[in-house]
């Protein structure tokens, strides 16, 4: 494809990706194309909104000389905790692991939850594109491998935990895919507009 993808495609290429996590170096990639990655120890602010986090993410990561830049954050909310732990789910699993975040779910007696991803793509400190992608589906007892919360969460569409998932399979209903084929769209709007 030509003319705005193109285009696009030259953008994603000078974009730092920040991320120490492979798994989603390699989504990334296999949705954007390949990108200049950064491993930084970022600040993350303790928000439940996530893109306040990736805000405050993106702009350290540009005082430290890392512009244009691609954010990312992800975040379980449970339908029984409000929505809790959200962005907070790092801690939540760090402190619980995947069993205990189960168990108190449970405990609560719903078990439902959505899992959200946001990009944030910062041109500049306050200049920013997003994409996001949501996935619908259940909290259950630790199921397979993978990353983070992989093994406690399984989709509505599937019998699988994203843990128990081929890599083929979870991509088909990633919320990160999801995230970046919107983010995607967010910039073919933008550079529409400026055309």
């Amino acid at each position: 494809m030509t003319g705005r993808w193109d285009h696009i495609d030259k953008v994603l290429q000078e974009v730092f990706f920040v991320t120490g996590n492979s798994h989603k170096l390699q989504e990334v990639e296999a949705v954007l194309g390949k990108m200049r990655h950064v491993d930084l120890d970022l600040p993350e602010i303790q928000e439940l909104e996530p893109r306040k986090v990736v805000i405050a993410k993106a702009q350290a990561a540009i005082q430290q000389g890392y512009n244009p830049v691609l954010i990312e954050d992800t975040s379980l909310a449970i339908v029984g905790w409000n929505g809790l732990p959200g962005p907070l789910i790092k801690w939540f699993l760090k402190s619980l692991g995947g069993e205990g975040v189960y168990q108190l779910a449970e405990a609560r007696g719903n078990c439902g939850a959505e899992v959200r991803t946001v990009f944030g793509l910062a041109l500049g400190p306050q200049s920013f594109i997003y994409g996001e992608g949501v996935v619908n589906g259940t909290v259950v007892a630790p199921r397979g491998s993978g990353f983070g919360w992989d093994s406690i969460f399984q989709p509505d569409s599937s019998q699988k935990t994203m843990g128990e998932m081929t890599p083929e399979e979870k991509a088909s209903c990633s919320m990160r895919v999801l995230a970046l084929h919107d983010l995607r769209a967010q910039l073919e709007r933008f550079y529409n507009g400026k055309q």
